[in-house]
C-alpha cells in the first residue's frame, strides 16, 4: 500500500466515524426524550453521566492515557459547565420542549462560541461569521417564540444548555493555553467533577425514583455506551484522522438528524416559524462549516507553498 492510499483510508475511516457519531447523537434526542417519560431530568442526568465515568475511565486505560486528572481547578470549572450545566439544562428543557426544537436550539453552541471567544480569547470575528450569528439571532427568535411564555421557557433552557457548552470550550481553550491536557483525560475527569453536583440535584429532587422499565434501561445504556463512551472514542478517532473543520460536519449533521428522527419517532412536526427559524440555524451552522473546511484548506495549501 503506498503512503497516498494509506493517507486515503485514513480519511475514509475518519469520514465513517463521524458518520456514526452523527447519528448516535443525532438519535439520541429522541432516547432522551422517550427515557424522560420514566424519570425526572436531573435524575436522569445524573445516573447518565456519572455511570459515564465507568467506561470513559476504562477508555483510558486500554488506550493507555494518562489516568492522573489534569489541572484540578480548571477541570472543574469544565465540568460544571460542559456536564453539570449543559447536560442538566438540555435534560430539563427536553421534558417540555420537543427532540427535534431542543437538538437545534442546543446547537447554536458554535454561535455562543464565536461571541465568548471574541470577548475572552480575543478571537475576532470576520464577516461570514457575523453572517452566520445574525441568522442564528434572526433564527432564535423564531423557535423560541418569545410571545408563546410556555414555549420559550423550555427553548431557553435548550438556548442556556448551549451557551454553558460554549463557555466549557473557552475555559478548555484557557487551560490549553496554559498547559497541554490529555483530552480523553480531561473528560473523563471533568464529568466525574461534574456529575457530583447532579447527583446532589438527583437526590433533591428523585421524588418517586426512575421506573426501570426496559425502555427505560435501553435509553440509559444507549445513554451511557453510544453517548458516551462510543461516541467520545469516534471523535477522538476522526481528529486524528480528519482536520477540524471536516470534522465540525458532525455538530451540522447531529440537529439535523436529531429533527428527522423526532419527526419520525415521535410525531413532532414545527409550526412555520418554527421550521422557518430551524432552517436558518441550520443554515447558519452550515456556512461555518464551510468556512472552516475552506478556512482549513487555505492554511494547508500557505504550510505546503514553502516547500514546493
Amino acid at each position: 500500500m503506498t503512503p497516498g492510499d494509506a493517507d486515503r483510508r485514513a480519511r475514509d475511516l475518519g469520514v465513517l466515524a463521524l458518520a456514526l457519531l452523527a447519528l448516535i447523537w443525532g438519535y439520541n434526542w429522541v432516547v432522551m426524550k422517550v427515557g424522560l417519560d420514566y424519570v425526572r431530568p436531573l435524575p436522569f442526568a445524573a445516573l447518565r453521566t456519572s455511570l459515564s465515568v465507568l467506561p470513559l475511565g476504562l477508555l483510558l486505560i486500554v488506550l493507555r492515557r494518562p489516568l492522573r486528572p489534569p489541572p484540578v481547578g480548571w477541570t472543574m470549572v469544565v465540568g460544571l459547565l460542559q456536564t453539570t450545566g449543559f447536560v442538566g439544562l438540555l435534560m430539563w428543557a427536553l421534558e417540555s420542549g420537543g427532540a427535534g426544537k431542543t437538538s437545534v436550539l442546543t446547537y447554536t453552541m458554535p454561535f455562543w462560541l464565536l461571541l465568548l471567544a471574541w470577548a475572552f480569547l480575543g478571537e475576532r470575528l470576520r464577516g461570514a461569521q457575523w453572517l452566520a450569528v445574525a441568522l442564528a439571532l434572526c433564527g432564535l427568535v423564531l423557535v423560541l417564540e418569545p410571545w408563546a411564555l410556555q414555549s420559550a421557557s423550555a427553548g431557553a433552557l435548550a438556548v442556556a444548555a448551549g451557551a454553558c457548552w460554549a463557555a466549557s470550550a473557552v475555559a478548555v481553550k484557557r487551560l490549553q493555553a496554559r498547559r497541554e491536557v490529555d483530552v480523553l483525560s480531561l473528560t473523563t475527569w471533568q464529568m466525574l467533577f461534574g456529575s457530583l453536583p447532579l447527583l446532589l440535584a438527583a437526590v433533591l429532587t428523585w421524588g418517586d425514583g426512575p421506573r426501570w422499565t426496559s425502555g427505560f434501561v435501553l435509553a440509559l445504556v444507549y445513554n451511557v455506551s453510544l453517548g458516551n463512551a462510543l461516541a467520545w472514542f469516534l471523535w477522538l478517532f476522526a481528529l486524528r484522522r480528519l482536520s477540524a473543520g471536516a470534522a465540525g460536519i458532525a455538530t451540522l449533521a447531529t440537529p439535523v438528524i436529531g429533527v428527522a428522527a423526532a419527526s419520525l419517532q415521535l410525531g413532532e412536526r414545527p409550526s412555520a416559524g418554527e421550521a422557518a427559524g430551524m432552517a436558518l440555524i441550520i443554515g447558519a451552522l452550515t456556512l461555518l462549516t464551510v468556512r472552516g473546511l475552506l478556512a482549513g484548506r487555505a492554511d494547508a495549501g500557505a504550510a505546503a507553498a514553502p516547500g514546493e
